[in-house]
């Protein structure tokens, strides 16, 4: 197979800040691949910033490649196949850290013949892998007789992933076989085999039972890095089995750690500081125990936790800078200056991750690197250090200042220079300004005048001096008259939707240009956003107008006017009050409820300086659309008022309450709802409506009513009390229904006869009692289904397909019949159960049964039925349907055309035995283009047809029978001269 490089190349970057012009260089890292051995190893993506652009430069061990002496290398953009890179300008040098080169690769196993394994039953053995070369780890497993049967990993067979070995703890005869060893690459996943190892059993006895021999176990001292997965071995051979057993001393086994393979390994995942400590695996059984300690060492790669940052300081002045790393062991500092090591001077102190130099001169600037390593790992924090060094020079010069009569004015003199120079200011006619309480120099050199006057305007030159050099700078000062700016209205009241302006007036030096803007509540105002109430408007140079149109609650505050000029800024503010309707009630809280009242009490909100007048209580229950106003007590609730009662509200039902306040703008915004409330039960006072009855079946009394909805039932327990008696009885019967969702009661009795009059009523109840009673009415008793079957019914055939049917209706009595069903079977079915059904749109007494078969005998019989059921049939009476019409059609059609007169005839039709006869024609004409068909009948082959209009008609005849109507003849067009 293959053999693959693993490139792993961890380089550090070297990044720094650049100057206004000039910057050192940046390095960004390699990445690591992974390159086939026969191809070129690259690494990529070594790239450097800077100003002037950096040269890049490559070294493997120390020493520098040269791409063009050397062809196994290439230099592509600063890309080099191998190794680490070191970036160079003028101003710095900045170098990777060293990569770290590793190969991944699997010899192959000696092929050596490998020597059997002979032990007793009850032995423990060992059989070895001996791996091939190979880089990095690998992964073992053993393969059983032949490949893919692997060995499976219990309490008494354990494969080693430290050293390759199988462990048997106790030999038995299933374990004879031949054994292969089978190595992984956990980079590269190539597989190889070792030749086989047989292992028998001896036949000279078994092993008897022995103490634990522990024959694999983790090292005396582990050592893993931070974050990482630990794993331990331990396994015993022994006769019986050994048991495995973890503790950590004087310590606790981490509760995320886990034990694998029988317990012979023991895991701990993502390993922290805590987690270091020494373990001990014990392997007992019957026959003793023994026991291994090892130590674990957590360590970690040093990590910042403070870095250098960039400094630029002024020659002369001292840097001092520190750096501090985690890790452990304790990371140690040293310190590198453009990548090299720092040489001590006098000047220049290190002490661990602090160092000092005193008196910085440009050659001290450069790249600085503190460097934190442990036996682990190394860090790296990088900051450039700029020491400038320059003559003073101003930017702007000359400057122009203008100040306000009688007000403070500041000179500033801010010279670039390195190091800081030294500042004097003078007249520019060459007078000394001499400090006193009115012109004083402060420490940053500015020039300060208190109380500006006249006789300050004038040149003042400030000179600026260090070892580089000299420069002056000259500030030209005026001295204007202040500003003065008058806002008016000062304080205004308006009405919601009225509008308003604000006039803003500067009076100032007519040299100078004055601008203007407008404030809200010191925020200054956006007119594009608020536009449509608010607008700027420029009435003249020096004034300027706000307009506020359609004036909302919202406009009230303070309005601010800042006029400001090269010399002055002056601000004014009006105070604008806003009338409107009051703003919404504070909290609503129910103070007491009853089954009929609430009192509510609420805070005042904002009279908007419009006094309240009155208040309005509202409420919303499930049963109301929207919010509503209630009755209260007192009536009408005043704008002093902070409670009142609300009356008049139905029992048992959840309410929510609102308060809405008025005042002479109008109202306001309703207050936020209470929480809700349920008024207390009382007795119901509404009794059913609409209380009727009637239909049912035979001795039966039906009552129904509208139930009461749920608005008006009281409270909980609500049913219904169905009270009735027969007309001229005294006693009420009284029955309970206690649904509330009920509308009928049914009461049977077979004592009384159909249509019983009855006296009934309705009422209500719930658990705090009885309500009142509906209005008595007047309930009959069903009457029942129909008793006596239809009289005198008759059936005759009209047509080959139908069957006039007539009857007369039962006898006048109780179960009189609403509609009727006639039933029709022909004579070969022989049973009315099979036969068809029409039924009547009402109570009328005959129907024609359509559809039928022609030359057919049909039976019939006719009920009545209504709402309770059926009555007993007629008796059966019989119908044939008549021949069927003849299906030859008239045939050869003959016109002779007069005028707008047509003669038509044709040849006669002849019936056959099994067809009707016929007894005359029928004729249709109608004009083409309209529905409208014009019908003559005759007994006679022949007709004449009246033509009345110009145009095209149409001519079809048909044979007339007892049957019905024949076949339609051929069509005959005629047009009229008139149409022609």
């Amino acid at each position: 197979s293959n053999v693959i490089y693993e490139v792993c190349l961890f380089l550090h970057l070297y990044m720094f800040l650049s100057s206004l012009l000039m910057s050192d260089p940046t390095i960004k890292a390699p990445e690591c691949s992974l390159i086939d051995v026969y191809g070129p190893v690259f690494v990529q993506d070594c790239e450097a910033r800077g100003n002037p652009p950096p040269i890049l430069s490559w070294f493997i061990n120390g020493t520098e490649v040269d791409p063009e002496d050397d062809d196994r290398y290439s230099l592509v953009d600063g890309n080099l196949i191998i190794s680490n890179c070191r970036a160079t300008n003028g101003l710095g040098t900045a170098v990777s850290r060293d990569a770290l080169l590793q190969f991944a690769y699997l010899g192959a196993f000696s092929p050596k013949t490998r020597g059997g394994v002979s032990v007793r039953g009850g032995q423990g053995v060992v059989l070895m892998c001996t791996p091939p070369p190979h880089s990095p780890e690998i992964i073992y497993s053993w393969v059983f007789n032949k490949f893919p049967s692997f060995v499976a990993e219990d309490s008494r067979r354990f494969i080693s992933q430290q050293t390759g070995n199988l462990y048997i703890s106790k030999a038995q005869p299933s374990d004879v076989g031949s054994y292969i060893c089978l190595v992984k690459n956990s980079v590269t996943n190539a597989r190889v085999l070792s030749p086989p190892t047989p292992l028998t059993l001896k036949t000279d006895g078994v092993m008897g039972e022995y103490e634990p021999k522990i024959e694999v176990h983790f090292p005396p001292s582990v050592l893993a890095a931070k974050g990482l997965t630990v794993r331990l071995e331990c396994f015993a051979l022994g006769n019986p089995v050994p048991t495995i057993t973890w503790r950590k001393i004087n310590g606790n086994i981490p509760k995320k750690a886990r034990l694998r393979k029988s317990q012979a390994v023991l895991e701990i995942p993502s390993a922290q500081l805590d987690d270091s400590g020494t373990y001990e695996c014990k392997a007992e059984n019957p026959r003793g125990g023994t026991a291994f300690k090892g130590h674990l060492q957590v360590y970690t790669l040093p990590q910042w936790s403070r870095l250098i940052n960039d400094t630029q300081l002024d020659s002369g002045e001292t840097l001092h800078w520190e750096c501090k790393a985690a890790g452990r062991p304790r990371p140690t500092y040293h310190w590198l200056l453009n990548g090299s090591p720092l040489m001590i001077q006098d000047r220049v102190e290190v002490v661990n991750g602090e160092l000092s130099i005193r008196n910085v001169m440009q050659s001290d600037s450069g790249m600085y690197s503190c460097v934190a390593e442990n036996k682990y790992g190394t860090v790296y924090s990088n900051a450039e250090l700029r020491v400038l060094a320059s003559p003073p020079v101003f930017i702007p010069n000359p400057v122009r200042v203008i100040a306000t009569l009688g007000k403070d004015v500041s000179l500033a003199c801010k010279p670039r220079a390195s190091p800081k120079p030294r500042v004097t200011w003078r007249r520019a006619d060459s007078r000394r300004l001499q400090q006193s309480n009115r012109i004083m120099l402060l420490r940053d050199n500015t020039l300060r005048i208190v109380n500006s006057s006249r006789a300050d305007e004038g040149h003042y030159v400030c000179l600026a001096v260090n070892t580089f050099g000299s420069a002056e700078m000259t500030a030209m000062l005026w001295v204007k008259e202040p500003m003065r700016v008058d806002l008016s209205p000062g304080r205004l009241e308006v009405t919601v939707g009225e509008s308003v302006v604000l006039s803003c007036k500067a009076t100032h030096d007519t040299s100078l240009d004055v601008g203007f803007q407008w404030s809200f509540n010191q925020r200054p105002i956006n007119f594009q956003k608020d536009g449509g109430h608010l607008e700027y408007i420029q009435t003249q140079s020096s004034t300027v107008d706000l307009m506020i149109r359609s004036i909302l609650l919202k406009h009230a505050g303070k309005y601010g006017c800042r006029a400001h000029t090269s010399a002055d800024v002056v601000f004014a503010e009006a105070e604008l009050l806003v009338r409107g309707p009051p703003g919404p009630p504070g909290v609503v809280i129910v103070e007491e409820i009853t089954d009929s009242t609430a009192t509510l009490s609420w805070s005042r909100g904002l009279d908007n300086h419009s006094p309240i007048s009155t208040y309005n209580l509202q409420a919303r229950s499930p049963f109301s659309l929207g919010w509503q106003t209630v009755r209260t007590d007192p009536e009408p609730v005043t704008g002093t008022m902070e409670s009142a009662m609300a009356v008049d509200l139905n029992p048992w039902v959840e309410y929510e309450f609102r308060v809405v306040a008025s005042n002479a703008i109008g109202t306001g915004d309703p207050s936020a709802p209470s929480r809700g409330v349920r008024t207390k039960e009382a007795v119901p006072a509404v009794a059913p409506a609409n209380v009727s009855g009637g239909n049912g079946r035979r001795h039966e009394l039906v009552i129904s009513w509208e139930p009461v909805s749920e608005e008006f039932q009281n409270g909980e327990g609500f049913g219904y009390i169905v009270a009735f008696r027969a007309n001229g009885t005294r006693g009420w019967k009284e029955k309970m229904v206690t649904s509330a969702d009920s509308t009928t009661y049914k009461y049977r009795d077979e004592t009384f006869p159909p249509l019983t009059p009855f006296e009934v009523k309705v009422g209500v109840y719930n658990n705090k009692g009885d309500g009142p009673f509906s209005a008595v009415v007047t309930v009959y008793s069903a009457e029942g289904e129909p008793r006596e079957a239809p009289s005198d019914v008759k059936a005759s055939g009209i047509s080959a397909s139908e069957v006039r049917v007539t009857w007369r209706p039962p006898i006048p009595g109780p179960g009189r019949p609403e509609r009727y069903e006639v039933s029709f079977w022909k004579d070969v079915e022989q049973q009315e159960q099979s036969g068809s059904k029409r039924q009547t749109v009402r109570n009328e007494t005959s129907v024609v049964l359509s559809g039928l078969d022609g030359n057919s005998l049909y039976h019939v019989t006719v009920r009545g039925f209504n709402t309770i059921g059926q009555g007993p049939p007629s008796a059966a009476t019989t119908a044939r349907t008549r021949k069927t019409p003849p299906e030859q059609p008239p045939m050869n059609l003959r016109w002779i055309q007069e005028g707008n007169n047509v003669s038509l005839s044709w040849d006669p039709v002849r019936a056959q035995d099994n067809e009707s006869d016929v007894v005359g024609y029928m004729v249709f004409l109608r004009q083409e283009g309209r529905g409208h068909n014009q019908v003559t009948r005759t007994i006679n082959p022949s007709t004449v047809l009246s033509l009345p209009e110009g145009g095209t008609y149409i001519m079809e005849v048909r044979a007339l029978s007892d049957g019905g109507e024949g076949a339609v003849s051929t069509q005959v067009r005629v047009v009229t001269s008139s149409g022609g």
